[in-house]
């Protein structure tokens, strides 16, 4: 990325300034503002901004300083700068830069605010005299990192190519981190000025105006220099996802359980929204859908309500409807019935469903040694406590937890090895709002309390559900879906902007967590109006990222284009986690990236993914590879690759698209609004 230097400027004239940019670093060293002004300029921007406020600087530009001792001028001048660089801090800075000579206490005060915040801390050095050897070159480097840096900026004065040559060895020495920005200053390094991004730093410096070092480059120059015609995405239209179908699905059978009359506001269409209406009906509910309203009349159901007249259940292409329904009709049935189904959902292996279901007695017969739809379910549940592996995922988990209420007698659900946990406590939650008592206890190692419950360190989880409960009719409201949301804030994070309208930031659904992963990322996420508003997500520089997937793999394929746009090397735990999905997940990530020329590979549960920044790209020629593409009729990976056309050098041609209907129906009418809005 570029990083215009704002300087010498006015408030109104920052204002305007700070909005053609895509980075910014404010000089606070060099701009007379006030505390009010710092807040307000903080406040209006949603440009990554970088807060700068030299020691040295302020040193020469106050008139009042000059009388004092040289000790006595550095330390006025130092509280300043602290004091400055903390208000900048506390309004809403994305980076606080602090020179590597600045004092012990006042570094000590602002990293630590910094942080708490979540303000990245740059740790500065300049030599405006020369370039020193590379032996301290390094020691330089590792200097900032070990007093709070989260970026390293080197900068010295070049006399010579072999100045130049000894800094930008620093990157290869680096091993690529993604967080060192060295470059030189001078004639002789002002190419180094752009070199850099090609070497991995995450952003470069220009001159927005007056040049503020020697070399500097104007801004529009560089731009064109480092992106050439590539156009960015300017989203400042926000874009509304989906109904949650993780929550609308089992809202939906709930309701169709339920005494009474529910209203479910929110919905929207998909495959497996549009199936679970059909299991619905199919149960005996009465179903009508207006404005964006589902009214369901439910059966009242309870313990073989059902008799013998329901002998075979169709659930579509949804894996999450065929695990939820194999318990509840083995309690719902006096006779066996036959489970359903259609598309990729038949050729997708039912993992340990006969062991778990027969934990509780329940009966699972199929025609594959593998179990697959159609199969036969039978029952009712036997057992009143059993213990069952949680390796396999949580949606038979949450099948079993929508069926045990209708047992005589209170039964206990103890799942050892627990992943997809989020969904869970999805089913819980709606549980509960159709008025089903249901608790649950979480367990683990001491690293796991130590960790304030942290849900990758749990080693077992226990539900306690109460016998003979009938399901109470409900009106609940549908919370946009995460999954979907995922894919714009990706795109928006690389390409440049994107704003999604009404997204819920306290939700239990797993898919939040690419907020986290964002933020890991070192992306520009930002809410608007509380946490049900808007969610903004613009370009930032992007670094590696670490990140447990095992309880959202549904985010696997599109972090992993994220990962694509970071410089270095990104880690993605839960490869084991998307063998059963819509297609072979991770061969299907992994051949993707490949065919893209991105370096990939998976070694156990971890998929490593090495990634280039987008500036990086550009200056290289190395843009992802555009050609035909396939989605192995995945809705996921279909709308990844959709945002990984963004970054293609020719257009990607997918050879399913249909399948996104699946989730997201409205998907490409989306993206297209989404795309349209260029620069």
């Amino acid at each position: 990325m570029i990083c215009a230097t704002l300087q010498k400027m006015g408030f109104s004239d920052l204002l305007d300034a700070v909005e053609s940019v895509e980075m910014a670093e404010l000089r606070l060293d060099r701009c007379e503002l006030e505390n009010e002004d710092i807040d307000d300029f903080f406040n209006e921007s949603e440009t990554p901004v970088i807060a700068t406020c030299r020691v040295a600087e302020v040193m020469e530009n106050h008139p009042e300083y000059q009388s004092l001792s040289a000790q006595s001028k550095r330390i006025k001048a130092a509280d300043f700068a602290g004091k400055k660089l903390l208000h900048a801090i506390n309004a809403g800075a994305a980076m606080v830069d602090i020179e590597l000579e600045a004092p012990e206490s006042m570094v000590r005060k602002l990293v630590k605010s910094a942080h708490e915040a979540g303000v990245y801390v740059i740790r500065s050095y300049h030599d405006f005299e020369g370039t020193d050897s590379f032996e301290a070159l390094k020691a330089l480097v590792e200097k900032c990192r070990a007093n709070g840096a989260d970026y390293v900026k080197i900068v010295t004065t070049a006399h010579s190519e072999a100045d130049v040559a000894r800094v930008m060895s620093l990157y290869e020495w680096d091993n690529f981190s993604g967080t060192l920005i060295a470059f030189c200053m001078g004639e002789a390094g002002k190419q180094s000025r752009i070199e850099c991004l090609k070497n991995g730093a995450p952003f470069t410096y220009a001159a927005y105006g007056e040049p503020a070092a020697s070399g500097q480059i104007a801004y529009n120059e560089m731009r064109e220099l480092v992106y050439g015609d590539f156009q960015f995405v300017n989203g400042n239209e926000s874009l509304d996802m989906p109904s949650s179908k993780s929550f609308a699905q089992r809202a939906i059978i709930a309701a169709a359980l339920a005494d009474g009359v529910s209203h479910l506001n929110g919905y929207t269409s998909c495959g497996d929204n549009e199936a679970a209406i059909s299991v619905a009906r199919a149960l005996g509910a009465e179903v009508q859908l207006e404005n964006g309203q589902l009214t369901i009349k439910g059966t009242a159901a309870g313990l073989g309500s059902l008799g013998d007249r329901l002998k075979c259940l169709n659930v579509g292409e949804s894996g999450l409807l065929a695990r939820l329904m194999m318990p509840l009709m083995a309690q719902l049935s006096s006779c066996p019935v036959t489970i359903e189904g259609e598309k990729t959902l038949l050729d997708r292996p039912l993992t340990g469903a006969k062991e778990i279901l027969g934990a509780f007695g329940i009966k699972l017969d199929s025609s594959d040694d593998s179990v697959k739809i159609p199969l036969s379910v039978s029952g009712p549940a036997s057992e009143i406590r059993a213990e069952i592996d949680g390796r396999g995922g949580s949606q038979l988990i949450s099948g079993l937890m929508m069926a045990l209420p209708f047992s005589e007698k209170n039964t206990t659900l103890n799942i050892s090895g627990p992943k997809s946990i989020p969904y869970m406590f999805i089913t819980m939650e709606v549980m509960k709002k159709f008025g089903i008592k249901i608790s649950n206890e979480m367990l683990g190692g001491q690293d796991f309390f130590e960790s304030d419950g942290d849900w990758a360190l749990c080693t077992e989880m226990v539900f306690k559900i109460k016998g003979n409960q009938v399901f109470k009719a409900a009106d609940i409201d549908l919370e946009r879906d995460w999954s979907a949301a995922a894919n714009f804030l990706v795109a928006g994070a690389i390409f440049g902007k994107a704003v999604v309208n009404d997204m819920d930031t306290t939700s239990l659904q797993a898919d939040l967590s690419v907020m986290d992963i964002l933020m890991d990322a070192c992306a520009s996420l930002s809410q608007v109006e509380g946490n049900s508003g808007y969610v903004i997500a613009q370009r930032a520089p992007l670094i590696p990222f670490d990140v447990d997937a095992s309880n959202c793999p549904d985010l696997f394929p599109i972090i992993s284009v994220l990962a694509a746009f970071c410089n270095g090397t990104s880690r993605i735990k839960g490869v084991e986690r998307l063998k059963n999905k819509e297609s072979d997940r991770a061969g299907a990530i992994v051949e993707m990236l490949e065919k893209m020329g991105v370096p990939v590979k998976t070694e156990g549960d971890i998929m490593e993914i090495t990634g280039k920044t987008l500036a990086q790209r550009c200056l290289a020629g190395a843009m992802l590879k555009g050609g035909n593409y396939s989605s192995y009729h995945d809705h996921r990976m279909a709308m990844a690759l959709k945002v990984a056309s963004l970054g293609a050098d020719s257009p990607i041609v997918i050879d399913d698209e249909e399948c996104i209907s699946k989730s997201f129906p409205d998907f490409c009418r989306v993206f297209d609004k989404f795309v349209d809005q260029t620069e």
